[in-house]
């Protein structure tokens, strides 16, 4: 298949088939949960009542996370994962008999979604480990980027189709489509090849967990800084600037007047960026900690920019980068809490991973809801994102010394390579044109040093170099020394200069030793005591 980079993964058999399943299966979930809003909004009056039973849904994460994810590390998890479908598609079915019944009236539709997040909160962290299998390690955060776009256009998809549906027949078609729709899932785990799949590599630096269990887990991932800290700033991004379903709403609702049709085109646009980031994540051949501290930044300094917008199409906008930004920081974060760690506790990363998330859409929702009622939306969005921004930076300055300061070196290096070139190019001159034939000639002495400032002098100290200057018999031109090599006075080619300094005894060491210049590899070094050094 000619597919470019963006669609890497779909390269991989196994996971062509698993992301057309699950593109299905994340149409008929975004269908039941409007069917299930509506439902309970039509049989109540009450949108209170509605975001309890969104709750509902969601609080098993918190508790059984954690269960699902040592259940992956330890059971095989194609046996559980067919079960879960199972069980899935029955609590699907259950809400369509009781959307057409009205049999268990609302307790009903509350004890299938508690239900309904149960399962999903076991399955979750096994069905992550598995699907992790079906692409190499150098494909898997293109495979997580295209998750995130097919989870954002099943979404808007879903969503779309389940409107005009409950509009025409009510919400019990729904609920049968999506229980429908787990087949599909079903049939992609046992059409997958087994022998095809990429089994997950212990990282070398990292020991196993003794066992399987919860604590050691936890244990596991105390000893691993670098993601903790992503776990950490993804826990303050997700809750003070991810609750855009909140700030939306209470900025439509007031400064921007837009009302319910301001909202939903605020929630189109943000759908729409979501998807853009989607594929800007998939774009990338490498989504490493430099991608999740620079989309942080992105996202919290719009957010300061949206909380200013004077009007509907300002804020909207600014809405579209910001979700683009949002998907790019959750795939980031999911390949790296997966590639940075031990492939015998995938599962449980990912439970923690999960249960970051969920914390912070609790924690977060209603503190941004408490903020915009009292000090205002506007000042919640450029308060928030403010808070973000900071403890963004923060964590890019931790990240960076766990990381043996790779940023500081980096900006070092460069900084210093265009101070230094002149002063390595005067030195190469000068040996190319003075080559005098005897050694006896040519006694190296201690020039003067030159002192090589950058443009930032502030940045980078002083470097002194001592640049050798050769003894030249009184009254003789350096070209026409005697024995002097023929064509000397000329600059030689590259190719030349490095023929004359190899040696037999210093060939295979070249280009181990650094410049005293720059620090960088020299391609013509010469080992201690050499001749020709």
């Amino acid at each position: 298949m000619a597919l470019g980079a963006t669609f890497a993964a779909l390269r991989h058999r196994n996971y062509r088939i698993w992301a057309a399943a699950g593109f299905v299966s994340v149409i008929g979930t975004w269908m039941q949960v409007l069917g299930v809003n509506w439902f309970v909004l039509a049989e109540t009056g009450s949108a209170t009542t509605m975001g309890f039973t969104v709750l509902l849904q969601a609080l098993p994460t918190l508790v059984l996370s954690v269960w699902g994810g040592a259940l992956a590390d330890r059971v095989p998890a194609k046996p559980l994962l067919i079960g879960a479908q199972a069980a899935h598609a029955l609590l699907a079915a259950g809400l369509a008999v009781v959307a057409v019944t009205g049999a268990g009236g609302l307790p009903a539709i509350y004890a299938i979604s508690l239900a309904t997040g149960a399962v999903s909160a076991i399955e979750g962290p096994v069905m992550g480990r598995w699907a992790s299998t079906l692409v190499d390690r150098e494909s898997l955060g293109n495979a997580l980027a295209l998750g995130s776009l097919t989870n954002s256009a099943g979404r808007i998809l879903g969503m779309s189709l389940g409107a005009v549906v409950v509009a025409a027949v009510g919400p019990a078609l729904l609920f049968a489509a999506n229980a429908v729709s787990f087949v599909a899932v079903v049939v992609a785990l046992f059409a997958v090849r087994e022998g095809e799949r990429h089994a997950g590599a212990t990282a070398p630096a990292d020991a196993a967990p003794a066992d399987g269990g919860i604590r050691a887990g936890f244990r596991y991932l105390l000893g691993q800084p670098v993601v903790l800290v992503a776990l950490a700033l993804s826990f303050v991004l997700g809750s003070l600037g991810r609750n855009y379903q909140v700030t939306m709403a209470a900025m439509s609702d007031g400064p921007l007047h837009g009302g319910a049709s301001g909202y939903g085109f605020l929630s189109t646009v943000f759908a729409v960026g979501t998807v853009l980031g989607a594929l800007f994540a998939a774009r990338r051949a490498e989504l490493g900690y430099a991608v999740l501290v620079g989309a942080g930044l992105l996202a919290s300094g719009l957010q300061i920019v949206a909380g200013l917008a004077p009007g509907t199409l300002s804020f909207a906008a600014v809405i579209l980068p910001v979700a683009a930004a949002a998907v790019v920081i959750d795939t980031t974060v999911g390949a790296r809490a997966q590639l940075d760690t031990d492939y015998a506790v995938r599962g449980r990363v990912l439970a923690a991973l999960a249960v970051t998330g969920s914390v912070s859409a609790a924690v977060g929702a209603p503190l941004l809801g408490w903020l915009a009622e009292h000090a205002g939306p506007r000042q919640t969005l450029v308060l928030a994102g403010t808070v973000t921004a900071v403890a963004t930076a923060a964590a890019g300055v931790a990240l960076d010394r766990l990381r043996e300061r790779r940023l500081a070196n980096r900006l070092t290096r460069v900084l210093a390579v265009p101070a230094a070139r002149p002063v390595r190019r005067a030195a190469a001159t000068a040996a190319r044109i003075v080559r005098p034939a005897g050694a006896g000639l040519v006694a190296a002495t201690a020039g003067a040093a030159r002192v090589v400032r950058p443009a930032g002098a502030g940045v980078i100290a002083a470097t002194a170099v001592a640049l050798p200057r050769p003894t030249v018999l009184a009254g003789a031109s350096p070209v026409a020394l005697p024995g002097a090599r023929r064509g000397a006075g000329r600059l030689r080619s590259g190719r030349a200069a490095r023929a004359d300094q190899d040696c037999a005894g210093c060939a295979p060491h070249r280009g181990r030793r650094r410049s005293r210049w720059t620090g960088l590899r020299s391609p013509f070094a010469h080992r201690d005591g050499c001749p020709a050094a």
